[in-house]
């Protein structure tokens, strides 16, 4: 076992074994005392960690007391920490297992810190893989859970993920070690339980060698996931362009890849959109313009030549001012900045659309900031006669969910002076004669 678990780590190149001090996550359960024993034995570094959920009353107390005499018969150091994990979850609006795991991994990582160790092990086997993987299929979490559990995961280690439950069980009676029962493991409340009690042994009556077989798909899934995010990564590469909090997809690169719905689900992920989603998504390509989506967190249009990706706006934009002399305006998360500049012969007009130079002495101040309305006008810079906004925004192509985040900025008589991000209005413009420019730049 020792040589098994030895070439694990080096394979996986999960830690130094001479160099790297470990801290090891004991419940006190059979997989995490022979963890321990392991590491111990190959001479590794270690130090306990405990932690005590406070759910299972005089048993929990009993399991922490164990792990501490564990602890000092190996003359390690030991670290415990009791948490509310009830309240916590009542708190959050999550699950007591959710929340059980969330404490437990933040509390490691600050041990971990704050006693300078190299990183965290865990006791996970190849049968809680297998578990894993199951409960990830059901759950349809796609291609990232078929992987089942990471070997290695930032300064999260698996040592024992090679390693088959029943071997676990051999060396602990093989060394007389003794351990804690879970009685909450046998409780078919917890959806994990369940499906070790009544699913997975008739599934070895199939496959006696499940976990074995579990393990080997989980190695090819995740060589697998390595190709696709590669894959993925260069088609974000050429299809991608990212703006002030805009982010555009070209529909035509995305198209051209193999699996277009799965590339962009993984493209898309992080901005909350579903599968079923995103397969609407692809489906709407050949379509007319303007179809809407929306995730939890973002808004996507379907443009003409691309997919236009924009926060979405929990509240509603109002009406701002800035002063004479202010240099700052922070409006509903946009931030603007004004700047005068009492010499205009040396000043250089800016290229950039973020960048508004007015003629500092045709401006009345306030300014104010706010949302265009349709009915609105002005003249764009370079026109002579007057333009309705909605038409201007039509022939800049501007796409649906970035209109209605169109800010103007307005003189003290109602004039608009700059459409914030766009064009400024030819009647404010630097000219020869200008004596002073006020520069209004979007950050």
């Amino acid at each position: 076992m020792l040589d098994t678990v030895r070439r694990f780590i080096e394979e996986h190149a999960l830690f130094s074994i001479e160099n790297d001090a470990i801290l090891v996550a004991v419940s006190g359960g059979l997989d995490s005392v022979v963890l321990l024993d392991i590491l111990h034995r190959l001479g590794v570094q270690v130090a306990v960690a405990h932690c005590h959920f406070g759910l299972r009353g005089e048993d929990a107390d009993a399991d922490e007391q164990f792990v501490r005499k564990l602890a000092k018969q190996y003359g390690l150091p030991y670290f415990a920490e009791f948490f509310q994990t009830k309240e916590f979850a009542e708190q959050e609006g999550i699950s007591t297992q959710m929340a059980a795991r969330f404490l437990r991994y933040r509390w490691f990582e600050q041990v971990r810190q704050t006693q300078d160790l190299a990183y965290i092990a865990t006791a996970h086997h190849q049968r809680d893989e297998a578990e894993t993987m199951i409960l990830n299929l059901t759950h349809g979490t796609g291609l990232a859970g078929l992987h089942g559990i990471q070997v290695k995961n930032g300064h999260v280690v698996r040592p024992l993920l090679g390693v088959g439950r029943d071997d676990l069980h051999d060396y602990l009676v093989e060394r007389g070690l003794r351990w804690r029962e879970d009685d909450s493991n046998d409780s078919p409340v917890y959806q994990r339980n369940l499906l070790r009690i009544e699913v997975l042994p008739v599934l070895r009556e199939i496959n006696p060698n499940l976990d074995q077989t579990m393990h080997g798909t989980a190695e090819r899934v995740g060589g697998a996931e390595e190709i696709v995010r590669r894959y993925v990564e260069d088609t974000t590469a050429q299809a991608r362009r990212d703006e002030a909090e805009v982010t555009y997809l070209n529909i035509s690169t995305l198209q051209k890849t193999a699996a277009t719905a799965l590339v962009l689900h993984e493209i898309l992920r992080p901005f909350g959109f579903s599968w079923l989603m995103v397969k609407d998504i692809v489906a709407a390509f050949p379509g007319e313009s303007g179809r809407r989506f929306d995730s939890p967190t973002h808004r996507l249009v379907k443009d003409r030549e691309n997919l236009v990706i924009t926060p979405r706006r929990l509240s509603q934009f109002g009406t701002f001012q800035l002063t004479a002399g202010q240099t700052d305006l922070l409006a509903d998360g946009m931030r603007l900045r004004a700047e005068l500049h009492d010499d205009a012969r040396h000043f250089i007009i800016p290229r950039s659309k973020s960048t508004a130079a007015l003629d500092a002495d045709k401006i009345k101040f306030p300014l104010t900031l706010r949302k265009w309305q349709e009915g609105d006008w002005f003249m764009p810079l370079g026109m002579k006669g007057k333009k309705l906004l909605s038409d201007f925004l039509i022939d800049q192509k501007v796409p649906l969910n970035l209109k209605d985040d169109v800010r103007v900025l307005t003189s003290a008589d109602g004039k608009i002076c700059w459409v914030v991000g766009w064009r400024v209005d030819d009647r404010f413009k630097v000219e020869d004669t200008t004596e002073r420019v006020l520069t209004v730049q979007r950050l």
